[in-house]
Order: C-alpha cells, then structure tokens, then sequence
C-alpha cells in the first residue's frame, strides 16, 4: 500500500494528456507510458536489492551516505525537503485543490484548499505510525476502486473512438519523446519512498522487495490501461485538446454525474498520495539531524508517538509554501530534474556496494542482468534530467540553484563543527 500509494496520485489522471501533447500519435503515448514503466521497474529492482543490504532508517539517503560521502546524502536530503518530495506534494495538493472546486461548487481557491489539507495530513501522521499507515491504506483501497471505475465504465460504455488505430502524425522526434518523459516519471515517481521507512520495519529484507516489486508492476499495468482507454475514447488529438481527460471520459459516458464522481475519486487518490509523502520523508530529515547535518530537533523522536514530529511539521510547512506560490506545470518541471538527477545517483551506489562486496553472497533479490540494466537505469535518469534542464530552463533551473545552495549550507555546517567526527571520515567501509 506504500509503494502503490506513494506512485499512484493526481499525475494519471492529469499527465496523459500532457503526454499526448508532446509526440501526437496513440502508439507513442503508449510507448512513453510502457517505457517509463520499465525504468520504474528496474528502479524498483535496485531499490530492492539496496534494501536487502541496507536496510536502515532514511532509505535512499543512507545509501548514498555510505556509497560516496556524507555531502553526497545531504544534497539529496536537502532537495528532497525543498524541492522534490514537498515539491510533488505541492503539485498534487493543487490538483486536490481544483477537483474538490469541481465537485463541490465551493468558492475557494485551489492555494487554500491545497494549504488547508496539507495541514490536516501533517496532524494525522504527526499521531504515530499506526495512524499514518491506517489512513494510507483507506486511501489507497478508495483511489483503486476510483481507478477500476474509470477503466470499467469507459471501456464498456463509451464508444472507442476511430482515430485510435492511426494516432496521427509523430511530432519533435526524440526531443518530443523525452519531453514526453518528464510527465511519465513524475506520474511513476514514489517507489523508492517506502525504503525510507526500512528502519521500522519488522523484516524488511523480506518485505520491502516484495512490496516494491509487486506494487510497482500493479501501478504499470494500471497505468497503461488507463492511458489505453483515455485514447479509446477521446483519440490522441481529443486527449491533447483536455486537461482532464478522465473527466471527459465519465461525461461521456454518464454525463456531469460521471465527471463529478470521478472528481471525487480523484480528489482521494491525491489525498493518498499526500498522506503516504507525509508519512515517509519526514525519516529522511531525521535521519540527517541525527548525522548532525541538519537542524538538531528534526532528529528528535516525540516520547508518546515515536515519530519525528518537527521533521513531518517541517515538511507539511515548506510543502504549503510552493503550494501557495507555483503553478502545477513550473511544479513538474521543478521537480523532476532532481528527483531522476538522484535516482541515477542511487543506481549507480548499487554498482559501488557489489564492487566492494564481490565476495559477498545471499539469497536477497538481486538486479537481473546487472551491471547492464542498472547503468542503463542510471543513464536514462541522468539523460530525462538535462533534457528537463534544458528545456526548462527557469523552472527546473531553480531547483538546480537549491542545489548549489546545499553545498554551502553544508560547507558552513562542516566548518561551524556541528557535524558528528564520524560524519566527516572517510565512509567506504560503513
């Protein structure tokens, strides 16, 4: 339910259409969907493998810290905070924000909405594991029904449109492709969220690989027959022509009624993913407090709950201010040029770790056909994120920015001697 639900948010509801917009032809948007699919998956399998040899609190951001150097782990962990977990919060809260306007009437913009939910989020999980997870698994279980609605009612009762076998004319190429890309991997973005939580786990050497592996292939499948049956109905030129292409395909098929019941649907598919965000980071920002690179109280654990409360309220805070400020397309382009930028990072620390551990052998999952599928992987990822840079340059660029700041704020915590001794050695043997 934490894979599934730290994947599955607004993105599939929203981000065929972009897609569409980018090549133009039904088989290309398939293909965009399919191939992104097949980068998650062989994410999935090194996140699985990193989690069976590493199975500590803060996921990703240990690996990282033990493959190169503490710095290292601290950048994606500065990021994560100001740009792309609370950044891809932010987008989905916005388009929480907008569908709940639709489906309600209320006269509120979509920034307060958006602010007012984020908060509520921020209490739930601030109570405990137990309570996050308890919610998560309720909104989950709802967002697939929602899901399975769309799918069910719009291959059955909506005439497949005649365009769907010619799809039209290809457009931009490459370049188009990989445009087409950065909506994709924003929509599959979250796997690598539950190893954050490795650490509390009772047996997540067993667990967390199944979960990722089982979660991501559902959310694939999901994922293509969704976009399937959006070209179905609306044909690539209808699902380029709408920003809500799952709306137009319930009008169709039961008029306003449907679009309001989707809109429902939606609207707890986005709250899903923002419980399940507020749920995992927070171990992230807490895990760096206690490296001593972050600000002392985000390592504090609340003596009832046992949860990092000042890491979640950090978190739920910033995430409120780009909701406030950014618009959902500036958000996407913001966040993914960092987020696949260390995604290929943690790839390529898979090929560290087997490198110094040749010897080492276990019965864990293990990355097929590794070290091919692992460096194509980490290629793939660094490749979308230069193309997003470059196409996009003031919008992801600002995230590149936080990025250099990072490298200060670190340098001035290493030189104000708040970092642990053990912080700044040399990390190879951890």
């Amino acid at each position: 339910m934490i894979v599934m639900g730290g994947i599955i948010g607004g993105g599939i509801f929203v981000n065929p259409s972009v897609v569409a917009r980018a090549v133009h032809t039904s088989g290309l948007t398939l293909a965009a969907w399919a191939v992104g699919g097949a980068i998650a998956l062989v994410g999935a399998f090194v996140y699985a493998e990193l989690a069976a040899l590493r199975p500590r609190v803060g996921g990703q951001y240990a690996y990282l810290r033990d493959a190169y150097h503490p710095i290292v782990a601290f950048l994606y962990g500065w990021v994560l905070l100001l740009v792309i977990q609370s950044g891809g919060m932010a987008g989905a809260a916005i388009i929480f924000g907008r569908y709940f306007r639709e489906m309600s009437g209320v006269n509120v913009p979509a920034q307060v909405i958006a602010a007012a939910t984020l908060g509520i989020l921020t209490i739930i999980n601030c109570f405990g594991v137990r309570a996050g997870t308890n919610a998560q698994n309720a909104l989950m279980l709802t967002k697939l029904a929602a899901i399975a609605m769309l799918i069910g009612v719009g291959w059955i009762m909506v005439t497949p449109h005649a365009a769907l076998p010619a799809g039209g004319e290809p457009s931009g190429g490459l370049t188009g492709f990989a445009a087409a890309m950065v909506p994709v991997l924003f929509a599959y973005g979250g796997w690598q969220t539950a190893s954050f939580v490795s650490g509390e786990m009772r047996d997540p050497t067993r667990d967390l690989p199944r979960g990722l592996l089982i979660g991501v292939v559902g959310v694939i499948v999901l994922y293509l027959v969704v976009t399937y049956v959006c070209l179905r109905a609306l044909g690539v030129d209808g699902l380029a022509n709408t920003a809500t292409p799952a709306s137009e395909v319930m009008r169709m098929a039961l008029g306003n009624r449907g679009a309001r019941l989707i809109a429902l649907g939606i609207a707890i598919s986005t709250v899903g993913f923002l419980s399940q965000g507020m749920l995992t980071a927070p171990r992230v920002y807490y895990a760096m407090a206690r490296d001593g690179v972050f600000f002392r109280a985000v390592g504090t654990v609340s003596s009832r709950t046992r949860v990092p409360v000042v890491a979640i309220v950090l978190q739920g805070v910033w995430a409120t201010a780009i909701a406030a400020t950014g618009r959902y397309d500036q958000i996407l382009n913001y966040v993914v040029a960092l987020d696949v930028l260390f995604f290929g990072l943690t790839g390529a620390s898979l090929i560290v770790f087997r490198a110094r551990q040749r010897a080492e052998t276990g019965d864990h999952v293990r990355v097929p056909l590794h070290p091919v599928t692992t460096a194509l992987f980490v290629l793939a990822c660094w490749a979308i994120s230069v193309t997003t840079i470059v196409h996009n340059p003031r919008d992801a660029g600002m995230g590149v920015v936080i990025l250099l700041i990072g490298i200060v704020v670190y340098q001035f915590w290493r030189k104000s001697g708040a970092l642990p001794e053990h912080d700044l050695t040399d990390v190879t043997s951890a």
